[in-house]
């Protein structure tokens, strides 16, 4: 039986890369499709495309032969210009739904975010019939709504898909929650006077998630345009969680706080003057990060427990044990 072409966006990223691992040790052929060359990926045997996704001709030259595609490839952050995130979220994806149906193909998993439905107010054991909110408080979880409803409408041209929302991926090898907090480790201060329960997934829990979907897309096509919360299924006040990530990088815990209130307020000012200054590197605090810090966020999983099967294999804390003994490692070579 001929190998499977599986196509990954992004996959020298952090997700991308991991998802890329499991599915070569299942024996499928994989290609990926980035910006950049990873010479990681190289050494796995992976078929490597550079290409923009903002470039539709490129993106379905890249598809051609191609069995089923991971669209992981995104532009995350809580700052930039709306049309950066639009470039890459939005038209991105439209490039990629394009080129599925160009080349015949008939799976396409994409990774999506919780804050699509963020509203400012507290998510606690919410399902995935939540609506989107009226307005957003950043361009990252606006284009991201954008992106699914488009994946999830294509189901009625005969594009089978399965959205996923992983919420906070950390682990070994992260590149974008972890070291945002190790770098701003002495300015960190706490957020209002309550822990918020919040959701996270592992890293390796993650890529398995999105496996499971595209197995269980293969066996059962009516999960198509389905959307699906993925987690550790294990809410955790979300300091405990920022000091357990310090702690791994053996740095001392968040000392000190501030009211929610001055957060957001200094937000505000915050964006006014970097929009102001056109500053590209984000900014200390903005409204949406100091809302994200301030509430609960953890959801309902019982629908992929039921359809994908998916179940955490790593728990928090083997994944934080894990997560410091990369430090270690970096923390070596850094000293040999």
């Amino acid at each position: 039986m001929q190998k499977k072409n599986i196509l990954v966006t992004g996959g020298g990223g952090f997700l991308g890369k991991a998802i890329v691992k499991k599915l070569i040790a299942k024996n499928l052929s994989v290609t990926s499709f980035s910006r950049h060359f990873y010479p990681e990926l190289e050494k796995m045997g992976v078929v490597q495309i550079q290409g923009d996704l903002a470039d539709q001709h490129a993106v379905v030259k890249a598809f051609k032969q191609m069995d089923a595609v991971f669209h992981v490839a995104a532009k995350p952050g809580i700052w930039g210009p709306f049309q950066e995130f639009f470039r890459t979220n939005v038209t991105g994806t439209k490039n990629v739904i394009a080129a599925c149906l160009e080349n015949g193909i008939q799976q396409l998993i994409y990774t999506s975010s919780p804050s699509v439905i963020f509203d400012e107010y507290d998510k606690e054991n919410v399902d995935e019939t939540a609506p989107y909110p009226n307005k957003y408080l950043a361009a990252y979880p606006e284009t991201k709504a954008m992106a699914e409803k488009l994946v999830k409408n294509v189901t009625k041209k005969g594009l089978h898909t399965i959205i996923l929302r992983p919420h906070l991926i950390w682990g070994p090898e992260d590149n974008h929650v972890v070291p945002k907090i190790i770098k701003r480790a002495h300015k960190l201060r706490r957020v209002g006077q309550k822990d918020y329960l919040v959701d996270t997934i592992y890293i390796d829990n993650a890529a398995d998630a999105h496996i499971m979907a595209y197995q269980k897309l293969l066996e059962n096509p009516l999960l198509s345009g389905n959307i699906y919360f993925i987690s550790q299924d294990d809410p955790v006040p979300i300091w405990k969680m920022i000091n357990a990530f310090l702690d791994a990088a053996g740095l001392p815990s968040v000392k000190g706080h501030v009211s929610k209130k001055t957060a957001y307020i200094a937000g505000s000012i915050f964006e006014f003057v970097y929009g102001f200054l056109n500053i590209k590197r984000d900014p200390p605090m903005t409204r949406f990060l100091a809302k994200e810090l301030a509430t609960s966020h953890w959801f309902n999983i019982s629908n992929a427990k039921k359809d994908l099967g998916y179940y955490p294999k790593i728990s928090t804390q083997e994944g934080l044990l894990r997560l410091k003994q990369w430090f270690l490692i970096l923390e070596k070579k850094s000293n040999e």
